[in-house]
């Protein structure tokens, strides 16, 4: 069970919910020039092309997590801030999270690597189609602590992103997501390139109403024994 509290112009509750699907769409981006630059990304870390842009991945809702200490194998995983949509009975809501992905296994197998590491979530919701008439004006942002060092990881506007609706519909052909369903929905570039880090720090701004959602986890982690 993962609790939100829910951020809406009507007010503020908490709800206990439980997710049973769990989507993350990989090449989310609009630009082909900026898919092409994370592909790129990966790329150098050995990573192969997908097949086709965007790309729905299943993964094991038990992944999702909330908690502020993140246990990881090896030193290769790093993660990703991302939009996460969430579909409870009244409707979808919108909140943020991370990627977190060990990128040695996404060598081998992208679908492989997504289930191996926790997916953090952060704790807040907003109503979605209360910021849908201005999407593109969220900003994305991230921290990593790196050989520590607090460093800006990630920024952009989400407008760099398919919508969430755009994903959802390419990916249901509906709408909408059944209820008890969360995706997420894509991440701008690393900048300096993708590296691990013992801290991230993760937040969706909204210049217009005023607000932002915030999420943060430490990293630890664990020795490879052969």
């Amino acid at each position: 069970m993962l609790t939100f509290e829910r951020i809406s112009k009507t007010g503020r509750d908490r709800i206990s919910v439980e997710i049973e699907n769990l989507i993350i769409a990989g090449w989310a981006g609009r630009d082909a020039a900026a898919i092409e630059h994370h592909i790129e990304e990966l790329a150098a870390l050995g990573i192969p092309r997908p097949s086709t842009t965007p790309v729905y991945y299943r993964v094991s809702a038990a992944t999702l997590t909330q908690a502020e200490r993140f246990v990881v194998l090896g030193p290769d995983s790093s993660g990703e801030v991302e939009p996460v949509v969430v579909s409870l009975a009244d409707g979808l809501w919108v909140g943020l999270g991370s990627d977190h992905t060990d990128r040695k296994a996404e060598a081998v197998g992208i679908a492989l690597s997504k289930q191996l590491c926790g997916k953090p979530v952060g704790r807040q919701l907003w109503r979605y189609e209360e910021v849908e008439g201005h999407w593109d004006q969220l900003v994305l942002r991230s921290f990593a602590t790196i050989d520590g060092e607090r460093v800006l990881y990630q920024e952009s506007t989400v407008s760099s992103l398919r919508t969430p609706r755009d994903l959802i519909r390419k990916h249901t052909g509906t709408d909408t997501l059944p209820p008890g369903t969360a995706m997420y929905c894509g991440t701008p570039g690393a900048i300096g390139g993708i590296r691990p880090g013992t801290r991230f720090e993760m937040e969706l701004e909204d210049p217009v109403l005023g607000r932002t959602l915030r999420h943060a986890y430490d990293i630890e982690v664990l020795p490879v024994v052969s």
